[in-house]
């Protein structure tokens, strides 16, 4: 079992003890759920904003702990501050040491468009997400079935609420991008040996349909790696370790940002 089935089978289990706490009329009944969602489309796609998609995330299992004293409102506003076009807030507890709560704390403090990232694996996640504030979701391929990505993106679609699609080759693309999701992602870390190269970009660039905003994710760690990916008609970039693993990553994102 490789560790993606680890957290879809956590995952799966975490969602239904959670629907047993509150239900989706609970849900629905969230102040932030009437909010009207920003879009990520046109704030990471914009030609006058920096595309960076800045990321707080605690820990992950490949590295273990990065960064265990950041506070998340700190590092929010520092984003904004900085420049970035969006932030990506983790909300997995068992292996990112994230949860709701961070993004909620998020959401108080920045305008930008913010994302939850999790592992998608059930309707009631996407409703949640509205109500704790995510203007976007992030659906992995990897670990969905073709018609569950495109079912997602529906419910999230009719929610206001917009999509970025995770893939990791032109297979998962193919099978996976519908007409309701707005960005779609590549991610750059191999996940048979974790490797990481943002030539798994380049090579999927032209198979990206252009009505498609183009994120890169992963592995990205300095300007010049951005000029090149925006060669390649890429808008979007994900960066989390290259800032969260510094003492301050709300200055490392603009002394970053800063040189864009």
């Amino acid at each position: 079992m490789t560790i993606l089935d680890k957290i879809v089978a956590h995952k799966k289990i975490e969602v239904a003890a959670r629907k047993e706490i509150l239900s989706i009329s609970d849900l629905q009944e969230r102040p932030l759920f009437d909010k009207e969602p920003v879009s990520a489309k046109s704030w990471i796609g914009s030609p006058t904003k920096s595309g960076i998609i800045a990321e707080f995330k605690r820990q992950s299992p490949s590295k273990g702990l990065i960064n265990g004293k950041a506070l998340v409102t700190d590092v929010a506003e520092g984003y904004y501050k900085a420049g970035a076009s969006a932030m990506s807030v983790l909300t997995d507890r068992e292996f990112f040491g994230g949860t709701v709560d961070d993004l909620l704390a998020a959401r108080s403090v920045s305008p930008v468009p913010i994302i939850r990232k999790d592992f998608i694996v059930d309707e009631y996640q996407i409703i949640e997400a509205k109500s704790i504030g995510a203007d976007f979701i992030l659906l992995i391929a990897s670990c969905l079935t073709p018609e569950e990505s495109k079912t997602y993106a529906s419910v999230a679609r009719n929610l206001g609420m917009q999509v970025l699609l995770e893939v990791h080759n032109e297979e998962e693309l193919n099978a996976h991008i519908d007409p309701c999701m707005d960005l779609v992602g590549v991610n750059n870390r191999n996940l048979k040996t974790f490797e990481v190269s943002i030539e798994n970009s380049k090579q999927l660039a032209d198979k990206i349909p252009n009505e498609f905003i183009k994120v890169s994710e992963s592995g990205i760690s300095n300007i010049e790696n951005i000029k090149e990916l925006r060669k390649y008609g890429y808008k979007g970039f994900l960066i989390g370790e290259n800032f969260m693993k510094t003492e301050d990553p709300a200055k490392a994102a603009i002394d970053f940002i800063g040189q864009l």
